[in-house]
């Protein structure tokens, strides 16, 4: 099927587009806050003007696998336990002051052979891009921990719609420019609150409290609160269930176990799950490391639902995932899996290498140097900002000792298409070429201890946008915007 063109607007359309489009963001929360910000001053988010195409079929095969990358990474976490423990102690060595520290926690916590809370949820989001080639989609990364943007997500979603359905993408007769499901939305808003509220259910027993409170442990001076409050809102509004929202820095002071239970000390107010939108990077710590530190043990002792727990937030570690391309390891992860849904999950993935003293690893380093132009070197790191590029990555090796390398790996580039959209910042719209990200979430409850999966749900998606100009892609680390689809 051949793709619509972009609207074509004139100076005078696109000016009452993009003003209706600023009023629509600011009314319906599809908004961050600027650097410095105080609380009552907010901006609209980096978005698009209009969705950005996507194959129809690549889209759904990306919905398609959300379910089964789900289970891959719990059966990793809870059947696989003792393999994956060996590997982030190796890790471990590599990145001591982050991963080994997570790790140590992991290990003080189950000193008596077992998690103190042995259910765990994960609300996890899947990244992709289309292979330019063969419209296929290429995983990216698969994130375990605090997977942002699907309060935004759905907003950019309803506003893209809106826009179209107001006649504003129509130069001629105020129509509509795109038809039926062209442009859907994302339902991540509530499907994630749906996730949380899961947690609150089986914490519970099996049995609908409204008693109990979902605890957001987030960042200082949250610039993408709003994100996040979406889903508390969504949480509130459909399932009866408070949240509260505290930082790591402010946990030691604010909660209070008793029997190893969880509670906001002002209002004794039981928690049932512990849903980490911070803590998967080591900046989160650096902040009175001590009291840091000292909180995130705290929360894992105790017995309230992590979201995720720190073994499954460790498993998402880039030389995990690394791990997990492996065709034979994926059959022992997913022991039932049907040769089509392998087939289908081994086609999303690209060549990845350690960059370690194996066989492997010394064909990696080779590559790193020779073809530096087709590989992005990762570090165990989540958020924008901290990959190696392309001719970048061999004067950034050298200035590391070669013991260090092993920290890292070394993916394959994708190719995705490029379009000629526009991106809205700061009242200010930029008309270049973009590339994009497709993001699918997905929401499992299960038992760490023997792998029985209680919920596992597909819980909506996310198209993040970028100049093709430039390598990183975090919205919130400056990168990027929020965009939707137009399915074709």
């Amino acid at each position: 099927m051949s793709i619509k063109e972009f609207p074509e607007l004139s100076a005078e359309q696109e000016s009452e587009l993009v003003e209706s489009l600023l009023h629509w963001c600011l009314g319906n929360g599809l908004v961050m806050y600027p650097p410095n910000f105080s609380n009552c001053s907010a901006n609209n988010a980096p978005i698009t003007l209009f969705p950005t195409p996507m194959p129809r079929n690549s889209f759904k095969n990306a919905e398609d696998v959300q379910k089964i990358f789900n289970e891959l990474y719990i059966n990793l976490v809870s059947k696989e336990r003792e393999w994956l423990i060996k590997e982030l102690r190796e890790l471990s060595k590599y990145d001591s002051d982050f991963t080994g520290k997570l790790f140590e926690i992991y290990e003080e916590v189950t000193s008596n052979g077992q998690v103190p809370q042995p259910l765990s949820l994960g609300l996890f989001r899947s990244d992709y891009m289309i292979h330019n080639e063969t419209n296929e989609i290429k995983q990216i990364e698969f994130n375990t921990v605090s997977v942002s943007f699907g309060g935004l997500s759905t907003k950019v979603g309803e506003l893209h719609n809106y826009l179209n359905s107001s006649g504003f993408y129509d130069s001629k007769y105020s129509n509509v420019y795109y038809e039926g499901q062209e442009i859907p939305i994302s339902n991540s808003i509530n499907e994630l609150a749906q996730g949380l509220a899961d947690g609150n259910y089986f914490y519970n027993n099996q049995s609908e409290n409204k008693d109990t409170v979902v605890l957001f442990v987030v960042q200082p001076q949250e610039r993408n609160c709003f994100d996040q409050r979406h889903i508390e809102f969504s949480l509130l509004k459909n399932h009866g269930i408070k949240s509260y929202r505290l930082t790591l820095e402010e946990i030691e002071s604010k909660v209070t176990t008793n029997s190893n239970k969880l509670y906001i000390k002002s209002t004794m107010d039981e928690v049932s799950v512990v849903y980490y939108r911070a803590g998967y990077s080591p900046d989160d710590y650096e902040h009175n490391p001590q009291s840091t530190w000292n909180s995130r043990l705290i929360l894992e002792k105790s017995l309230a639902i992590k979201c995720p727990s720190i073994l499954t937030q460790l498993s998402g570690a880039k030389k995990i995932q690394q791990l997990l391309t492996k065709k034979e390891i994926v059959e022992k992860l997913l022991p039932t899996v049907s040769q089509e849904d392998l087939k289908k999950l081994m086609s999303t993935f690209v060549s990845i290498y350690p960059l370690d003293d194996s066989e492997e690893g010394k064909i990696a380093q080779k590559l790193a140097f020779e073809v530096p132009e087709r590989f992005v070197l990762k570090p165990q790191r989540e958020g924008g900002g901290n990959n190696i590029y392309k001719e970048e990555i061999p004067s950034f090796l050298e200035k590391l000792d070669k013991s260090d390398w092993g920290a890292y790996i070394l993916m394959e580039l994708i190719n995705p298409p490029s379009y000629k959209n526009k991106i809205i910042r700061n009242n200010e719209v930029y008309n270049e070429n973009i590339i994009s990200e497709l993001g699918v979430f997905g929401s499992i409850l299960f038992n760490e201890a023997n792998g029985e999966i209680y919920t596992n749900k597909n819980a909506g998606w996310l198209l993040r946008s970028k100049f093709s100009s430039s390598n990183e892609g975090g919205v919130a680390a400056g990168f990027g915007c929020v965009d939707n689809i137009y399915l074709y």
